[in-house]
């Protein structure tokens, strides 16, 4: 279905487009493994998660059985590697730049 010669004369609604980024569940879940607080704190979560995903490469896809499905179980290592090494450098990231913030001097 990805090269239809067939036009849908329906406008699209863009809303029920199912598309997301391969890596956003993986890199939740392994924030919230890493990082408990995470599962309480979306703050937290989303700052982490958002740091981790820009050291990831993007991979977009329809349904998640359709990377998982095509790797091999060396590559699914490998991505899960890359993740979890992608979280530890965020959470280290994130807290530094929160110790950092709390001992900076006030200016009114």
């Amino acid at each position: 279905m990805l090269l239809s010669r067939r036009r849908n004369l329906q406008p699209v609604n863009y809303d029920s487009v199912s598309f997301h980024n391969y890596y956003e569940r993986l890199v939740r879940e392994a924030v919230i493994e890493q990082e408990p607080q995470a599962a309480t704190d979306f703050d937290l979560l989303a700052d982490v998660s958002c740091v981790a995903l820009n050291h990831l490469p993007p991979r977009y896809i329809r349904h998640d059985v359709d990377m998982s499905f095509y790797m091999s179980p060396i590559e699914l290592d490998e991505v899960m590697n890359k993740v979890n090494q992608a979280v530890k450098h965020a959470i280290e990231f994130v807290s530094n730049r929160e110790r950092a913030s709390k001992h900076e001097p006030k200016t009114d």
